[in-house]
């Protein structure tokens, strides 16, 4: 794409010196000059940004054309949207001429602000994907073998045995091709299942890892685009592509640990390079059986088991041009599923780490202490002689005598690789990662330690940390070095699942639990822009929904457990992020077609879960998932089942009436409504006591969930409150709600202005929590509330923390009726011994922060608005107090609430102080 990126320079419009706004940040479905958009009308967002207070877009307009040179000249030759008077600056979707395959095109904005000043942005591009067969231009599936049709396992259940036992080839292909004009743009399509690293000219093609996204492949798969203009060359070009099994297949290989017995298929290929020369020609090279295929030397991949490689089956120069495939085979033509373009960012490496410890043991091992459990894989430079075997089992936690154990997180899983024995080597796997903090080396010692010793010297082991790319957009740090501490665990755990799916944990299961979808999702917007990814989600569950409606507790639905009977599939709570997650979505990002596009499916939910309602109680499932209660964590224990599971049922109904509502669909949200209404009856005369105000047990999660989701009675909420607070202050200010009711239990606290509960519960290490699990030594959140050593060190649940961290310590959130953060609401929170908090969350309209100091009874706060919105700030005040902004910026001071000054103010830097 390099030569019309040239014309950019075109399109530099200048901006005049005196300009109040900027506008930045263009994006065409949440990325940032996105080539393969597979849909015609893409949606566009936009920031503003000044200096001044109280910059507000009135107008805007959008020009879009095909070629750099008209938009240059201010002429939109293919969408022209003309002035449209309005604030709104995301969501909008295009409505211009219709747009063309593999098309490049490109676009700004002109934005009118309420000062009469009208600035336009630098200029920013989109490239049209394939989005039908059609546009693959006849490009085959290949694949070296096809796997037998009676071997084909789409949905396994957890107590089926093998029906065989063998290991796959790991393919590696090759398709040599002439260029012989000047190049205006190379663009390449692909797909490779379950994973795939292509070259171009020995040289690795983008920077992404585990590329396609993974899916519920009977129904789609995910296609790649990338820009090749650069890497091209006039004469020979080769393309090559190695492939791994990712999820798409899970080879059943005894000696090697697998959660699940998937079988989709073999790994296999589908490609379309386009070239377009500036004569105006173009040319397709695609995949077909004239493409060249052998054995690589990844002589075993599994998602679960790990990697082996052995060097000495490379063949040097394979992907590039001269190489004789003479003896390699033409590829097999396979058939593949439907294709769709990957709209969520791709995983990619980001922190390394090296050992902060190295250790022998027993049998002349050597551990590697890295420092930090992460989901991750390693990378070694490793010397010896040809044929040396040296073998790498990573793990969470240690022995007493020091050496790795994988019972918590599933083995044996591992990493083989045999030397060449050609100077220092160097090598990290391809097709797999897992979640560790140690590494066991077996066949090799550190280098430093070799004398004496016939072994490979291991001149380097680093972990490199892999996760979704999603742009960071959330910092916190406090006063409280507990909290910062606790706000990595969880922060760490955020990213160690975080993949192509929001993960469980990155090394037992790796599969997609929904529940944490709406539980953990407000921490995970706080701190990541992961709009594609949860969008990518909906699609799962989607692609994921049984006939009859349900909506199964992991999505993509790999594996059936049937431990339980249909506890693990059929569970409200987990199912529910189908009807919440495109509400969140449309709160948090102002995504309307999120609920237009998965309307059906939350319809079709709704209903199942009306099947399955005795008089409108939902019992099934798993409830109050590991509370704590006098039993191992498990199924709830402290809360009846039914009271999470029609709580949730409740919640789903008045949500659903919103978005009907929203959708303008009258019948539907009356329906929702008055289904609502019969729910919440049967649900308080069920398991409300009106006698001592509270729900079943009065456990934490059945009184917290009662009042969020709205089922109290106004004149009795203070009171079921008041019950909550007692029960944790009766427990020395200790926790027992589970992955369901935990996150409840904040929300509640935090809104009926108890932070100081909040602060006394998660300010201690001697009970099971956070600060319990730091004690212990945990680098990422636990899957137990005490780190338990049998099971997961590194879980993405019951870390709700963190959302208060943001909204209480830190005060950011929107108000009730704010959309996309167009109207936000600054309400810090100050408990316990904190004295200060730092806090910065970059919303759709722009960087929102706040930095709070408390010194003696004055309390001085800085605080930054984006353009194009409005807050309410409210300060804590005590009588005689006055309110100084030191910057002499506008605000209006409003009525004052609750021991709250309330300040409204438009967009800019402020600086209060009140004392």
């Amino acid at each position: 794409m390099s030569k019309f990126i040239i014309f950019f320079g075109l399109l530099l419009t200048s901006f005049s010196l005196h300009a109040q706004i900027k506008i930045v940040d263009l994006t065409c479905d949440y990325k940032s000059n996105p080539i393969g958009i597979d849909h015609l009308q893409p949606v566009l967002n936009w920031k503003i940004q000044s200096a001044k207070h109280n910059i507000k877009q009135t107008a805007y307009q959008i020009l879009v054309a095909d070629n750099a040179r008209d938009l240059a000249q201010n002429k939109g030759n293919i969408w022209d949207s003309k002035k449209v008077n309005t604030s709104q600056s995301l969501q909008i979707i295009y409505s211009g001429q219709k747009l063309m395959a593999t098309k490049a095109y490109y676009w700004k904005v002109k934005v009118w602000d309420n000062q009469n000043q009208a600035t336009w942005s630098e200029p920013a591009f989109w490239q049209m994907g394939l989005w039908s067969a059609a546009d693959w231009k006849g490009a085959k599936w290949i694949a070296y073998e096809k796997l037998a049709d009676t071997n084909v396992n789409i949905l396994p259940t957890d107590g089926k045995k093998d029906k065989f036992n063998a290991n796959n080839v790991l393919p590696m292909f090759r398709k040599s091709f002439r260029v012989s004009k000047e190049i205006k743009r190379a663009t390449v399509f692909i797909s490779g299942l379950g994973h795939f690293e292509m070259h171009l000219n020995g040289q690795k093609v983008g920077d992404d890892f585990l590329s396609p996204g993974w899916t519920k492949y009977d129904k789609e798969a995910l296609y790649v685009a990338y820009d090749l203009t650069k890497q091209l060359k006039q004469g020979e070009n080769v393309i090559g592509v190695l492939l791994g099994n990712g999820f798409y297949y899970v080879p059943p290989v005894k000696e090697r640990y697998r959660k699940l017995k998937s079988a989709f298929g073999y790994p296999k290929l589908i490609c379309r390079l386009q070239i377009t020369y500036t004569d105006g020609t173009t040319a397709d090279i695609l995949s077909n059986p004239t493409w060249k295929i052998a054995p690589s030397a990844i002589t075993f991949s599994s998602i679960y088991g790990g990697e082996d490689y052995n060097a000495n089956l490379e063949q040097h120069g394979w992907d590039l041009p001269g190489f004789s495939d003479l003896k390699w085979k033409n590829a097999l033509t396979v058939d593949g599923p439907a294709l769709k373009a990957q709209k969520e960012e791709p995983v990619k490496i980001f922190e390394n780490f090296s050992a902060k410890k190295i250790s022998a043991v027993n049998g002349g091992d050597w551990v590697y202490d890295l420092g930090q459990n992460a989901s991750a894989i390693i990378e070694i430079k490793v010397r010896g002689k040809k044929g040396d075997t040296v073998r790498f089992t990573p793990a969470e936690l240690l022995k007493a005598d020091g050496s790795v154990t994988q019972k918590n997180i599933g083995g044996p899983s591992y990493f083989t690789y045999v030397l060449k024995g050609e100077g220092i080597e160097t090598w990290r796997p391809r097709f797999t990662y897992t979640g560790f903090r140690y590494v066991q080396v077996k066949g090799a010692v550190p280098a430093g330690k070799e004398p004496n010793s016939a072994l490979p010297v291991l001149e380097a082991l680093k972990g490199l940390h892999i996760r979704n790319a999603a742009e960071k957009v959330g910092t916190f740090t406090s006063s409280n070095s507990l909290f910062n501490k606790t706000n990595d665990l969880i922060d760490w755990a955020i990213k160690s699942n975080m993949v192509s799916v929001f993960t469980d944990c990155p090394h037992r299961e790796k599969l997609g639990w929904l529940e944490e979808l709406h539980l953990m999702g407000s921490s995970v917007r706080y701190n990541y822009n992961a709009a594609s990814l949860f969008k990518k989600a909906l699609e799962d569950m989607k692609n994921s929904q049984l006939d009859n409606g349900l909506i199964p507790e992991i999505a993509p639905e790999y594996v059936k457990f049937e431990w339980g009977g249909d506890m693990f599939r059929d569970s409200p709570e987990w199912g529910s992020s189908g009807i919440l997650m495109p509400w969140y979505l449309y709160q948090w990002y102002g995504d309307k077609q999120a609920i237009i596009d998965y309307y059906p499916m939350m319809q079709r939910y709704i209903s199942y879960l009306g099947t399955k309602a005795d008089n409108h109680i939902l019992s099934q499932g798993l409830g109050d998932w590991y509370d704590l209660g006098p039993k191992p964590p498990g199924v709830s224990q402290l809360t009846p089942m039914g009271v999470t599971g029609t709580a949730i049922y409740y919640y789903d109904l008045t949500i659903l009436n919103k978005m009907a509502t929203l959708l303008e669909k009258k019948a539907d949200a009356l329906k929702y409504e008055q289904l609502a209404a019969q729910v919440s009856k049967a649900f308080n005369d069920k398991f409300y006591n009106p006698q001592t105000k509270q729900y079943a047990t009065g456990s934490q999660a059945a009184n917290a969930m009662a009042v969020f989701m709205g089922l109290v009675a106004d004149q009795d909420k203070h009171l079921v409150v008041d019950n909550l607070v007692k029960d944790i202050r009766d427990r020395n200010n200790s926790l027992t709600a589970g992955d369901i009711g935990y996150r409840y239990v904040l929300r509640v606290l935090e809104d009926a202005g108890r932070s100081d509960v909040i602060f006394d519960m998660n300010s201690r290490s001697d009970v099971p929590g956070y600060g319990m699990q730091i004690e212990k030594g945990a680098t990422a959140l636990t899957e137990s509330w005490a780190a338990l050593p049998t099971v997961s060190n590194n879980h993405f649940m019951l870390g709700h923390l963190m959302e208060w961290f943001y909204s209480g310590v830190g005060g950011i959130s929107q108000e009730d009726d704010g959309i996309a953060f167009n109207k936000i609401r600054i309400y810090p929170q100050v408990a316990g011994d904190l004295k200060s908090a730092k806090t910065t969350y970059n919303s759709p309209h722009g960087l929102i922060a706040t930095d709070w100091k408390k010194v003696n009874e004055s309390f001085e706060i800085a605080v930054d608005i984006p353009a194009n919105t409005r807050a309410n700030i409210y300060l804590p005040i005590q009588v005689n107090q006055n309110i100084k902004e030191e910057n002499k910026a506008p605000f209006t001071r409003l009525k004052d609430e609750k021991g709250r000054a309330k300040i409204e103010v438009g967009s800019g830097h402020y600086k209060f102080k009140v004392n």
